[in-house]
């Protein structure tokens, strides 16, 4: 209960305990939100790691002078990118038998079904779109691999989307961060990134739901 309440404190003022951070360990900073970005992408178990809003909350301390914008994107770039294709090869090496055996456990069987509509609606395109949903944007490059997308294809979309949404969520903070209701309202401001990045998937949840209501009572 002690790790969720962490997590959620972390999530809701992560621009006061990135503050914090940076004033002990300065440019060793941009390591830790190396690996943060990668494990967030990289690690198919580690979806509730920050992504969103901690690209928000570095532009925002960009913008102030603590980063070097240009440094700071390269470095979250790369991360992004290097996540995904990590991602991509675990799917590809552990193959189905991974997921039906760990449906509902490790993998969320909810979760699963929302990434597979997304590729049946998308195709390939997923890698690119997924970046801007929380959970799908995990398992996404993993779901590629394990589905043989290939590699060639799967690095396009994976560059793409990866620079796509370091610098929407980064310039974002760099440019409205310093405005009055960003600076005073930052734990809704937050929330609401959180919420409409959910959006999406809980859509597509309710939409299966729904359909599987309707087969059932037909």
């Amino acid at each position: 209960m002690e790790t969720v309440s962490y997590l959620f404190d972390l999530f809701m003022h992560i621009d006061v305990h990135l503050g914090e951070i940076i004033r002990a360990y300065g440019v060793w900073t941009m390591a830790l939100l190396f690996i943060i970005i990668f494990c967030e992408t990289g690690l198919v178990v580690t979806p509730f790691l920050p992504g969103d809003s901690l690209l928000f909350a570095v532009g925002i301390f960009a913008g102030k002078g603590d980063f070097n914008v240009a440094v700071v994107l390269l470095i979250l770039c790369v991360a992004a990118i290097l996540g995904d294709a990590c991602n991509y090869s675990i799917g590809k090496y552990l193959g189905p038998a991974f997921v039906e055996k760990n449906r509902g456990r490790l993998l969320k069987k909810e979760h699963l079904d929302a990434t597979h509509r997304y590729f049946d609606k998308y195709g390939k395109k997923t890698i690119v779109i997924a970046r801007f949903v929380p959970v799908i944007r995990t398992l996404a490059p993993f779901m590629a691999g394990v589905g043989k997308m290939t590699y060639l294809d799967f690095a396009h979309y994976n560059v793409v989307g990866g620079i796509l949404w370091v610098n929407v969520f980064l310039w974002g903070g760099y440019l409205f961060g310093e405005l009055p209701f960003v600076k005073n309202n930052f734990t809704y401001v937050v929330l609401g990134i959180i919420a409409i990045s959910c959006l999406p998937i809980v859509y597509e949840v309710v939409k299966h739901w729904n359909e599987k209501r309707k087969n059932s009572n037909s």
